[in-house]
């Protein structure tokens, strides 16, 4: 264990999903609830993580709008799914305030490095879910000027940008409005998340010669697990672009019970993309 402790001390260990923002906790408290704080992040050497800005929950359900309430959240807050973005981005903003200058919100290379020199943890900033902005393209600017940096055009069910890779979703691929939103990402700079994609959309999404792309979150089918894990050819064309897969830690998508098949999960990607692409 010690030398674990020494390798994250040293190494910039980093994670590319977390949505503890939905959870509206407090991330400068140590907690017992999830997973993430800055207290806990910082004692286990992480030197980024990523959080995501959730708005719409399960398909059939419907019901982020009594989770919020559940949660606590405003009533500002709860109406739609634009407004519950932008109190999520200033949850955190008003976190990394109250941190003593440990936790920053990163958006370039230059702050990353700056982070890392002063020993602070930067939090980098994705949404989960096209629909956040509701059908407006010229949202995705304000977004990036808020500090958002990579979004998810789908999330667990079809949206008006295109298709999820959740069950009994058809195989969607973008519509024009996905198109419309991918073309503004590419000229933004926003790298596009492609954890909930399905087949289709991806397809589409690799035709595009300039949008920047990687996955976040998920295992590689090859290895096993269910509907939303990536195919060897999905994780060729992610690496030649020069993206990174991240593999999910919860090995119930994995097709086990175990850290061993996580394990599994990332050897396979590695042999398939090689270390550099695999996170």
């Amino acid at each position: 264990m010690g030398d674990v402790k020494e390798l994250h001390r040293q190494w910039c260990i980093a994670d590319g999903h977390a949505d503890s923002l939905m959870w509206n906790r407090d991330l400068c408290e140590r907690s017992t609830e999830g997973h993430v704080d800055f207290p806990r992040l910082r004692e286990a050497g992480v030197k980024l993580q990523c959080f995501t800005l959730v708005t719409r929950g399960f398909p059939f359900i419907g019901g982020f709008p009594l989770f919020a309430a559940w949660r606590k959240w405003p009533r500002e807050a709860r109406g739609g799914e634009w407004s519950r973005a932008l109190w999520q981005i200033e949850k955190l903003d008003a976190f990394c305030a109250r941190s003593g200058d440990t936790v920053r919100v990163a958006t370039t290379g230059a702050g990353l490095e700056d982070n890392l020199a002063n020993g602070r943890l930067s939090a980098v900033l994705g949404v989960e879910g096209g629909h956040a902005i509701e059908g407006q393209v010229e949202r995705l600017a304000e977004l990036h000027r808020r500090g958002v940096r990579f979004m998810g055009l789908t999330h667990l069910s079809n949206n008006d940008l295109g298709g999820s890779s959740f069950p009994m979703m058809g195989n969607r691929g973008l519509t024009p409005l996905g198109h419309q939103v991918m073309e503004e990402m590419a000229r933004l700079g926003l790298s596009v998340d492609v954890a909930h994609a399905s087949e289709q959309t991806l397809t589409d999404l690799f035709a595009h010669p300039t949008v920047r792309y990687f996955c976040s979150h998920t295992g590689v089918r090859a290895a096993g697990g269910g509907w939303r894990n990536l195919s060897d050819a999905a994780l060729r064309t992610i690496a030649q672009r020069g993206g990174v897969v991240g593999i999910i830690l919860a090995p119930v998508y994995l097709g086990g019970d175990t850290m061993d098949d996580v394990v599994r999960h990332v050897e396979h990607a590695v042999d398939v993309m090689g270390e550099e692409g695999v996170g």
